[in-house]
């Protein structure tokens, strides 16, 4: 019996440390009547910015600055 305890504890060990990569952020599936639905950073933004429900957990990316400078080609 204390194999089987001692083995339970190894797996969920094993599970809890190879679930999920180390950047991912639990956000959550916002829906809204006649919108498709968006992963948003977490239930306050989906209920108060959008005026959604938050129904499932989602992966979360944050979405990236923009480049506000442009780069001006050399002409040789």
């Amino acid at each position: 019996m204390h194999k089987i305890i001692v083995l339970a504890v190894l797996l969920i060990g094993a599970l809890l440390f190879t679930g999920m990569p180390a950047e991912a952020w639990v956000g959550c599936t916002c829906v809204k009547l006649g919108s498709p639905a968006v992963c948003t950073s977490g239930p306050g933004e989906c209920t108060l910015k959008n005026g959604g429900a938050c129904v499932l957990p989602c992966d979360y990316q944050q979405p990236k600055k923009a480049n506000l400078h442009k780069k001006k080609s050399k002409e040789a």
